[in-house]
């Protein structure tokens, strides 16, 4: 089946969202974007043949199979929820709203109308992230991860510094994508409590550039998350994550092990290892189970990950399978980010009980 697809905005990420399409064998067929010169740009360079200035109009006029939502973070939910209303189904940018309140109503519309979401938390779909997580079980029971959500010397401009057009800052940008690669390594535990601290401090706007962000688990792990735009420095390239377990340590970027040398890997982990012309490498102790990925690779963002984020968009159109990265879990990201904000704001920790 060759999808026919309508694009929500003629942004970057939007570009990003045809390519993909494109090389899953479908076909963007309508761009929804208010400012005509994008628009025409979007539709030249991916020889779309509709363009609208509304989802109204496009919903009302255009026939397609589904909807890609890139604009921005104030236009997620209520264009969502019309494409749900009207049984389309949808992958929206993360945030998936600007609130955890917002992201609750895109739910119910996705559950009423019974229709495929996917929110598009990318990393998700990224080779090593895949790599780490099904080694996980080698590490013993998880004791604490680390990632980071960081731009350092760079931050956006326009929308992106707006509050009521993105919610918030650093954190709802780049930060997100910490919180939901950490969540999704250790197995997509439920939130417990959040405590963090956040401000501005690097430019001048109503929006944060700096947070850090303590996110307690049902699971009894801890993640310290950090998240900046400007930052003078960062321990490693955006989503990075380490995991630390009773029995060893993992990584993404660089995406390794160590190991105590009494623990020797899994044969599953060896044949897969093999595959990745991997080795392992006596040090200190410990064994490094190398992944065969290159560190730093040649382009953090590929491809080819959000073209397997859309061959997985498109796979769960045609089995109606469950998403690996649906509306829960996008709530469930703004939750964390909402109780941040809160717990911010007051000094205290936030208790999270579950989504309503």
């Amino acid at each position: 089946m060759s999808f026919k697809i309508a694009i929500a905005g003629a942004g970057h990420i939007a570009n990003v969202h045809a390519q993909a399409v494109k090389n899953q064998g479908g076909q963007v067929v309508a761009v929804i974007e208010k400012f005509l010169d994008k628009a025409t740009a979007f539709t030249q360079k991916f020889a779309i043949a509709h363009q609208y200035s509304t989802i109204e109009e496009a919903l009302a006029e255009a026939k397609f199979d589904a909807l890609v939502i890139g604009t921005p973070n104030f236009l997620h939910a209520p264009q969502t929820i019309a494409a749900l209303k009207a049984g389309v189904p949808v992958m929206v940018e993360k945030p998936m709203a600007l609130n955890a309140i917002e992201s609750a109503e895109v739910i119910e519309a996705s559950l009423r109308s019974q229709t495929v979401l996917v929110v598009a938390h990318c990393w998700r779909f990224d080779e090593e992230v895949r790599w780490l997580r099904s080694q996980a079980d080698q590490l013993g029971k998880i004791i604490r991860t680390k990632s980071y959500g960081v731009h350092t010397y760079w931050g956006p401009g326009g929308w992106f510094i707006d509050k009521q057009m993105a919610g918030g800052g650093a954190i709802a940008d780049v930060g997100i994508h910490a919180i939901d690669t950490a969540r999704f390594l250790l197995g997509d535990p439920q939130p417990v409590s959040v405590f963090a601290k956040i401000g501005t401090y690097y430019q001048n706007f109503d929006v944060d550039d700096t947070g850090v962000i303590i996110i307690n688990w049902d699971n009894g792990a801890t993640s310290y998350i950090e998240s900046g735009w400007w930052q003078p420095y960062v321990d490693s390239p955006l989503a990075g994550t380490q995991i630390y377990g009773t029995k060893g340590f993992g990584q993404i970027f660089p995406t390794r092990l160590l190991l105590p040398n009494t623990q020797k890997a899994n044969s599953g982990a060896r044949d897969l290892l093999n595959r990745l012309l991997s080795k392992l490498k006596q040090q200190k102790g410990l064994t490094e189970v190398k992944s065969g990925f290159k560190f730093p690779r040649k382009d953090h963002f590929p491809q080819a990950m959000y073209d397997r984020q859309m061959a997985h968009f498109f796979d769960c159109i045609k089995t109606k399978r469950t998403p690996i990265s649906g509306g829960l879990e996008g709530s469930i990201n703004m939750q964390i980010v909402d109780a941040a904000y809160a717990s911010a704001k007051t000094g205290q920790v936030v208790e999270i009980t579950g989504i309503t």
